[in-house]
């Protein structure tokens, strides 16, 4: 009998929702058994680590091509794999030009080509322009489709009004796709104020009844057309209650938080420290708890970073005019993990949405899981594991990150791509192994 291409042996692995003694068998980049330890020949695990399934995320601005200086497909993807996670998928939105046709998915297939460290999927784009035309870019593979209800902040991918969203999601059912939402209404946002250094004032900019509407607004319209729809970077703690209703009542309906949402919180912001800003934006403690209640109960569906990084000069010191974007692709896992634990809740409870819960987000079947068949994607990770973060030495492209200088708990160790080693003792060894997604 061949022997497999790799065998890892941990005391800890997450197979099938719980935690259990198991060694994984590898052979042609797909895991072939899971069996209970023996003397097999193995990679063995280290007594503090535990070994996961590939983390998936499945909301990540890329920005290649055209604004490869804000982000690219070769840094993206580095810190992708240095934080454990093995597959995203790319927003279609800030790269120029944006993924709302057949042939700017080929120019970012293109651009990506020969540089990616991890699996990489697309979003496609759901805009004005190309409404009742979004049947090729289903058949050309992109996930689903992502629209706007509020000025996207890049005048190249337009926002949809009511009447639109509802001939998109109905354009989404008929291709038995999916529409993911930036849920805020335009008519709840006030400029007036928001623009200076007091993050409290763009805080008040962007209230959290601008959410509830457009949230509102989608589940409406999901009932009129039986389209499938997804909430993006969900903030507003008391939207939940809609969202559940909604699941209730059999509406296909998900969502999505970020860790930024679950681990700072308003108060704490500084004075001019645009690298906090995001939209929606991060809100107060209060709040906060009640989107950890929502990760507890199911109600939310996936932790996703929302990675949006720009260059340093657009992070000014001024909350109105600089960009709304967090960058943390690299730390995610962590850094909810280490508010977990203050929380006293467990890494059993986060797993999930952050492997299958994503994954079933983009319909991206057998992964975030250890099971015979699934790619080899693996990762060992040290849940005590403390380090403070220095943004410098952070893969992504620019040296901006609202973490700077934070303690975090939980350390990637090493990850496995396809069954070949990528990261080892924290640090990527083997780029360019990954593969764009058809």
């Amino acid at each position: 009998m061949t022997p497999p291409d790799l065998v890892v042996r941990a005391r800890r692995a997450w197979v099938g929702d719980a935690w259990r003694p198991a060694q994984v068998a590898v052979t042609a980049g797909r895991i072939t058994s899971i069996g209970s330890p023996d003397d097999t020949p193995a990679v063995e695990l280290a007594d503090d680590e535990v070994l996961l399934p590939g983390l998936v995320d499945s909301h990540v601005h890329v920005n290649e091509p055209g604004r490869t200086a804000w982000e690219g497909f070769a840094s993206a993807t580095r810190a992708a794999a240095a934080g454990g996670v093995t597959t995203i998928v790319d927003m279609p939105l800030n790269s120029l030009p944006p993924t709302t046709t057949v042939e700017a998915l080929a120019a970012k297939r293109a651009a990506a080509a020969g540089k990616l460290s991890v699996d990489v999927a697309f979003w496609g784009g759901a805009v004005p322009d190309n409404l009742g035309s979004l049947g090729p870019l289903h058949a050309a593979g992109v996930r689903g489709f992502k629209a706007f209800l509020t000025p996207s902040g890049v005048d190249e991918f337009g926002h949809l009004d009511a009447e639109q969203l509802q001939a998109a999601l109905a354009e989404v059912a008929t291709l038995g796709s999916v529409l993911i939402v930036h849920a805020e209404d335009p008519a709840d946002l006030h400029a007036d104020g928001a623009l200076g250094p007091r993050y409290a004032d763009f805080l008040a900019s962007r209230p959290p009844v601008s959410e509830r509407h457009a949230i509102a607004r989608v589940i409406e319209a999901m009932r009129r057309t039986g389209a499938r729809a997804h909430v993006l970077h969900l903030s507003d703690a008391g939207s939940l209650d809609l969202i559940r209703s909604a699941k209730a009542d059999g509406l296909p309906l998900t969502v999505e938080t970020c860790p930024h949402y679950l681990a700072l919180r308003a108060e704490d912001v500084p004075s001019a420290a645009t690298q906090f800003k995001c939209c929606p934006p991060i809100r107060g403690a209060g709040n906060q708890d009640l989107l950890w209640a929502g990760v507890l109960d199911g109600t939310i569906d996936a932790i996703v970073s929302d990675h949006s990084p720009s260059t340093p000069d657009l992070k000014n010191a001024d909350f109105g005019l600089s960009w709304g974007g967090i960058a943390g692709l690299q730390l995610g896992l962590s850094v909810v993990w280490t508010e977990a634990r203050r929380r006293g809740v467990a890494l059993d409870d986060l797993l999930p949405l952050f492997t299958t819960g994503p994954a079933r987000v983009a319909g991206l079947d057998a992964l975030g899981v250890l099971q015979e068949g699934a790619p080899a994607h693996l990762v060992a990770f040290a849940p005590d594991e403390e380090r403070v973060v220095d943004v410098r030495a952070l893969e992504h492209r620019n040296p901006v990150s609202p973490y700077d200088g934070a303690t975090l708990t939980g350390g990637v160790r090493t990850v496995w791509l396809h069954g070949t080693p990528v990261v080892h003792e924290g640090a990527v060894t083997a780029p360019g192994r990954g593969r764009a997604r058809a």
